[in-house]
């Protein structure tokens, strides 16, 4: 090699032969790659491709479904009512909170179902209502008048036996005579205990006599309990009375589901009796009244019933069995059973047959 090629050599060896290829960066060889690997136009770095927007089908079609949820609903009400209850519209859903004040107006209407042996609740608002005395609220106790609170919740508790042992007691239920009941009521108060001898003596009790007044009673050998649950809704209240007494009134409303006596098979005919009473009673201190230890005195007594007899009192409940439908004939005076919004009427003073031969509007 001559000394000229030698120093061409050197040179191109530092600053590049002309045309020879160069090797590309790392940086270009990466963007190389991802151009390769992308389909399409390349899309320049200050370009924008809005998104595409996305089309809101759900919402289309859960108005939908709540259009004609609302529809179906407002075109039938009573057979959705029905779906839900769980008893072929019977009425049953969940049972309802405790009555804790009186109500602003009456239940809803149900369907028009007749009870039956295995659903005697069936059609009826009581359906939803508690068994026995756990539809009766009792408030809590604060010191009142001469007792203390203690004092007061035990004569709570006593105001709810006593309606229990008048209204719920399966022997007071048969016409025997309600032991219990009595047992509560201060032998001392002179009108009352003359009350219950004339009463629970006569077969043909005065209308202010009637048993019926205090004591829920059917005969035997007219009626039957159809199964072992009596509906109840209702409270007690108290305050101050005269001379000091914790005054508690009692407002409750007892559903009997009965059949005729006798055995009448699966199918025979239920009659629901429907008695409200409203019963004031008064503790009073020892002090001020003669009275005996755990017992109170009667301030007050009524009876709102249907389904229970229209004819003269006789000390026990009728029900109007083969003759039902005539209850609900119209033509009168209306009532609504089930209503607790207002007070007994007792402008006629106390009431044995309540609204007497008023129609009922339902059972």
């Amino acid at each position: 090699m001559s000394d000229e090629e030698w120093e061409r050599f050197l040179r191109e060896s530092v600053t590049g032969a002309d045309g020879a290829p160069v090797e590309p960066s790392a940086r270009a060889r990466e963007v190389e790659r991802r151009l390769r690997e992308r389909s399409g136009q390349p899309e320049g770095w200050r370009t924008y491709s809005p998104a595409r927007p996305r089309r809101r089908t759900g919402w289309y079609v859960t108005g939908l479904v709540a259009f004609i949820v609302l529809l179906v609903v407002g075109l039938f009400p009573q057979q959705v009512v029905g779906w839900f209850d769980g008893n072929d519209g019977g009425g049953y859903g969940a049972p309802l909170a405790a009555e804790s004040e009186r109500p602003r107006g009456a239940p809803g209407a149900e369907q028009d179902l007749r009870p039956t042996l295995a659903e005697p609740f069936r059609g009826s608002p009581a359906a939803r209502w508690a068994d026995g005395a756990a539809g009766i609220t009792v408030p809590p106790a604060k010191a009142t008048g001469w007792m203390d609170a203690a004092q007061v919740e035990k004569a709570l508790r006593q105001s709810r036996d006593f309606l229990v042992a008048a209204g719920l007691d399966p022997r007071t239920l048969r016409g025997e005579r309600p032991t219990k009941a009595i047992g509560l009521l201060n032998p001392h108060q002179k009108d009352v205990q003359e009350y219950l001898r004339t009463a629970l003596s006569s077969t043909a009790p005065a209308p202010g006599d009637d048993p019926l007044l205090l004591f829920s009673r059917f005969r035997p050998e007219h009626a039957r309990p159809a199964g072992d649950l009596v509906k109840t809704r209702g409270r007690l209240t108290y305050r101050e009375g005269k001379r000091g007494a914790v005054e508690v009134t009692a407002d409750v409303t007892f559903v009997y589901p009965v059949a005729p006596a006798g055995d009448g098979g699966p199918d025979a005919q239920v009659v629901r009796t429907i008695v409200r009473r409203e019963v004031v009673m008064s503790w009073d201190d020892p002090a001020e009244v003669i009275t005996e230890p755990g017992t109170m005195s009667l301030v007050s007594y009524a009876l709102d019933m249907t389904n229970g007899g229209c004819s003269a009192p006789t000390g026990y409940f009728v029900p109007p069995f083969g003759t039902v439908d005539k209850q609900f004939a119209g033509g009168g005076h209306q009532v609504d059973p089930y209503d607790r919004s207002k007070p007994i009427d007792t402008s006629n003073g106390t009431t044995p047959t309540g609204n007497d031969c008023a129609t009922a509007t339902r059972s």
